[in-house]
């Protein structure tokens, strides 16, 4: 078993985010988890990210607040322990249209590795 307590959680900068505080709780790390890494992030009202995707499926999970997703103009909010799955690809833009911070668990697999044959 791997422990990671929340005050040992190390802040990163996500790409194109806004108003956005990152925690990774697990991943990247010795004896960590090997397929996909959990990100802690807290939007700040106006916060969000994207238009943008990623080659990899990514789930959601808001744990407090609520957060706008929108995809191909049609819009979902997710409020307290509501999830969403973006598949790999999929175009996305979130939005904090809120005025109390959204905070939300972000599950995704470790980018694909380079293939140092190639």
């Amino acid at each position: 078993m791997h422990v990671k307590r929340f005050p040992d959680a190390q802040s990163y900068e996500a790409p194109n985010h806004f108003g956005c505080c990152g925690l990774r709780l697990q991943g990247f790390e010795d004896g960590g988890p090997t397929n996909q890494w959990v990100g802690f992030s807290q939007f700040l009202p106006g916060g969000g990210a994207g238009p943008d995707s990623t080659p990899f499926e990514k789930v959601y999970v808001v744990l407090e607040g609520e957060m706008t997703v929108i995809i191909d103009g049609a819009e979902t909010v997710l409020g307290r322990m509501d999830s969403c799955t973006i598949p790999a690809n999929e175009i996305r833009r979130i939005e904090n249209r809120a005025n109390h911070v959204c905070k939300m668990l972000v599950v995704m697999p470790y980018p694909p590795q380079p293939n140092p044959g190639t």
